[in-house]
């Protein structure tokens, strides 16, 4: 089967590198997935996880958005932060999954809801990642 090449790059550097058969990432605009040979384009990308298909094997991938660009023979994903499943903290993420909650849960003046519901998010999705529940 062919393959085409995926970089997932953060500021930190690269932080997965390989060829896969498909990629599948949620973009703004819906579920986008990629095959080897499709055509060139670019896709911001909501927090998410991407989804690296090999034969039966599939790797995932927590992005906290970026964009995604295609070229027939290489997918490059940008985003401000990636993680592959084994280098995700369970506890870590799990506190900051209640942290996020109870800032949403206070009706306080000073707490900025869409920052609280970003992190919320970015939370359940790493732990969704660790979990294969995508």
């Amino acid at each position: 089967m062919k393959t085409v090449k995926v970089s997932v790059v953060t500021p930190d550097g690269p932080v997965y590198e390989a060829d896969v058969e498909m990629v599948v990432a949620k973009a703004q605009s819906g579920e986008l997935g990629v095959l080897p040979g499709h055509i060139p384009m670019v896709a911001p990308l909501q927090i998410g996880a991407v989804r690296l298909k090999n034969g039966t094997n599939t790797e995932l991938v927590a992005v906290s958005g970026g964009f995604l660009e295609v070229r027939p023979d290489q997918v490059t994903i940008l985003a401000q932060t990636a993680e592959t499943s084994e280098q995700i903290d369970i506890r870590r993420a799990e506190e900051a999954r209640k942290r996020a909650e109870q800032r949403l849960q206070a009706k306080q003046d000073d707490v900025d809801f869409r920052r609280a519901e970003l992190s919320l998010k970015r939370a359940i999705n790493r732990l969704n990642v660790t979990s294969n529940k995508y």
